[in-house]
């Protein structure tokens, strides 16, 4: 009989330690303050943070998989009229549009590290075909010293 207690109050410690984390998890989400707006980004400011690649089916040639580059920062507010892409806080993942295959090569190499664009043109995600919140459509890779 002894046994048999020992095995259930056992069980019973280790969900109460699984759960436990769960709960206190929970109880911080629904005490985290509501989000600020990010900080507004103009055109000819710096948008940096990580590189990423996503292969896309281009629907204009005839699903041929592209290779879409996306930075993903802060959260920033967009100039009127875009604003916040009815988002909350502003978009945290931008497209990076490439205009020709020597963008394109110059990317790949960063892809997975910390970069800086020069963002000269950025708009409100629109098409479905767009997977981050806003796009970057020109611009300039911006060199570390």
């Amino acid at each position: 009989m002894t046994k048999l207690f020992a095995t259930r109050l056992a069980l019973a410690a280790t969900m109460m330690m699984l759960v436990s984390p769960a709960i206190s998890a929970q109880q911080d989400d629904e005490a985290a303050p509501p989000s600020k707006p990010g900080k507004l980004i103009n055109t000819g400011e710096v948008l940096s943070g990580e590189l990423n690649t996503m292969k896309v089916r281009d629907v204009k040639n005839a699903g041929k998989r592209i290779a879409t580059y996306q930075i993903t920062s802060e959260p920033r507010r967009l100039p009127p009229p875009s604003g916040l892409c009815n988002l909350e806080t502003g978009p945290e993942t931008f497209q990076l549009v490439t205009s020709s295959d020597a963008q394109a090569t110059q990317l790949k190499s960063f892809v997975g590290k910390a970069i800086s664009v020069k963002v000269d043109e950025v708009a409100c995600a629109s098409d479905p075909g767009q997977m981050s919140e806003a796009v970057i459509t020109k611009w300039s890779l911006i060199k570390k010293q």
